[in-house]
């Protein structure tokens, strides 16, 4: 945190760029020919809402400032005022405080769209019937947040389930900053570990089987380029559970890029040219996550002291259906609501993640 020893004029003196960038975003937007390319006006309408509650912030943090500052002279001339200097004091600070928090550095996936990839593991058709009840979890916080779900891909199982199954996750319009589909869910992809006496069970006895989940931040053609001299696609028939064919055509597609040996397989819809557009969408998907993990890793390499946030690849919560409880491993989080949060109420545990994250943030910018 700040020292209270650094001037008010140049504690957020990086905020100035900030508040240039938002007044010249302004004079754009509002000029009607911008509107003509569709694509730039919804890219300034995305920086101009990034900006906006850091501009908020600090507009806030500035007035209680000068409010304090106010109430010091006047306290000067008048000594009743100088009961008032406490809470105002108060006001800057937790002004101040929200400020730096809005200035922490930010997920630059945090205003995109996701694809959600869930895989059956360990536990079989058991693995595969959680795998459904995850995506139904999913599927239900998306209809609570105003979001629309899209099935990409699918190989169901036997008994209902699903092997593995690819959906989008879109916003409507301009989100919030903070209340995007990755903004919320890129803290889910990981292990999630279920318990329970599975449908095929007839001893009563608790099993124990697992699902992955893989969250994409969705990727634009414009983010990745990909040089379709690299890409090997294969075409067979689409398959149903047990493995038999359900289609008499080769509509099915796979696709691998060689350079990096990416390999994605769909066969959801009944047309080859729509199977390779939903390849290619999660082909770009995985390469821009690629990438981006890759830059991830050399920054991390770079850092003089590691902080320790939400990791991905752990084994990250567990679904205990005879406890109804539900545990999430990162963070220490419990909740007896288990039937709630498979019914979508995710909130809470979403909510407890990203304030870890936030935590650690904090801490690594004051060391």
């Amino acid at each position: 945190m700040a020292s209270n020893e650094q001037s008010s004029s140049d504690r957020f003196a990086s905020v100035n760029d900030l508040l240039a960038e938002y007044v010249e975003l302004e004079k754009e937007l509002a000029d009607p020919s911008i509107h003509s390319d569709a694509g730039k006006a919804r890219r300034l309408g995305k920086r101009y809402a990034q900006l906006g509650p850091v501009i908020g912030g600090y507009r806030a943090w500035k007035n209680a400032e000068d409010d304090l500052a106010a109430g010091k002279e006047l306290a000067e001339v008048d000594p009743d005022f100088a009961s008032e200097i406490s809470a105002l004091e108060l006001t800057a600070t937790q002004a101040a405080e929200n400020l730096e928090e809005l200035l922490l550095p930010r997920d630059p996936n945090d205003d995109r769209d996701v694809i959600l990839e869930i895989k059956a593991g360990a536990g079989g058709d058991e693995s595969a019937l959680f795998a459904g009840d995850l995506l139904r979890m999913y599927m239900r916080y998306a209809e609570k947040h105003g979001w629309k779900t899209e099935i990409i891909d699918a190989t169901e199982s036997d008994l209902g389930g699903y092997k593995d199954i690819s959906m989008a996750v879109k916003t409507k319009g301009v989100a919030e900053p903070g209340k995007t589909p990755y903004a919320r869910l890129k803290f889910e992809g990981g292990v999630h570990r279920v318990q329970r006496v599975p449908e095929t069970e007839s001893q009563g006895r608790i099993h124990t089987s697992a699902a992955g989940v893989l969250v994409l931040p969705e990727a634009e053609e414009v983010d990745v380029d990909i040089n379709m001299n690299d890409l090997r696609i294969d075409v067979f028939r689409s398959s149903g559970p047990g493995g038999q064919s359900v289609n008499t055509t080769d509509s099915a597609v796979r696709i691998t890029h060689v350079p990096t040996g990416i390999v994605v397989s769909c066969q959801n819809e009944k047309s080859q040219l729509q199977n390779k557009e939903s390849a290619l969408r999660i082909l770009r998907a995985r390469m821009l996550a690629a990438a981006q993990e890759e830059q991830d890793r050399i920054a991390m390499a770079e850092r003089k002291s590691q902080v320790r946030t939400v990791d991905r690849s752990e084994r990250i919560r567990t679904y205990n259906f005879p406890e109804n409880r539900l545990s999430d491993h990162r963070v220490n989080f419990k909740a007896n609501n288990l039937d709630a949060v498979l019914n979508g109420e995710l909130d809470p545990v979403i909510d407890a993640l990203l304030d870890a994250d936030k935590a650690a943030k904090l801490s690594s910018t004051e060391h």
